[in-house]
């Protein structure tokens, strides 16, 4: 079975801009084409699931929220990185949704669609909701990135106590220390 890193998109891959929907404002973070690279030529796939709520608000189409991904590929590609597959959430919080995290379910779509094992996956994001989407799914360990709303979330985990090994997540700097990290595992 193939093994797969989960990467939560803005605040983890790119900086945080509010509801980003133009390609020429998505600003990569400074080391992680070069921590993807490494993940993917460890054989891991690499997945986006993100939640882009600005699109069910009215703020911005799903064709924006598409075309900021083609650039963000572009952008990766340059590096060697391939993205396996993006899956958008498009809905607002208070929406039905399918897949919105931290719902699993674009992480069990991917499982189905890649043969993907997920006890053998991470989850990576700055946000609690994408900690749970990887708990939720049964992924290796979830990991919290101190960029973007990380530090907010990190701040808002202490003192929560974890009953288990699995749902207490990894906290490191970045994309690259996330990486460094998912690498040293056995």
């Amino acid at each position: 079975m193939n093994r797969a890193v989960f990467l939560d998109r803005d605040g983890t891959l790119i900086a945080e801009k509010n509801y980003l929907h133009r390609p020429e404002e998505v600003e990569i973070f400074p080391g992680a084409g070069a921590a993807l690279h490494h993940l993917a030529a460890a054989g891991f796939k690499l997945i986006i699931v993100t939640n882009q709520s600005g699109i069910g608000r009215g703020y911005f189409t799903l064709a924006d929220a598409e075309n900021v991904n083609r650039h963000l590929c572009a952008e990766f590609v340059r590096e060697g990185v391939h993205f396996e597959k993006i899956y958008i959430a498009p809905e607002a919080p208070d929406q039905p949704s399918r897949g919105r995290k931290p719902s699993p379910q674009f992480l069990f779509d991917a499982r189905d669609e890649l043969g993907l094992d997920l006890a053998q996956s991470y989850m990576i994001g700055d946000k609690p909701i994408d900690l749970e989407c990887g708990w939720n799914a049964g992924v290796k360990k979830s990991i919290l990135v101190r960029t973007g709303y990380g530090l907010e979330s990190e701040s808002a985990l202490k003192g929560k106590e974890f009953t288990d090994t699995n749902t207490r997540p990894m906290i490191v700097n970045d994309l690259a220390g996330a990486a460094n990290w998912i690498l040293e595992q056995k």
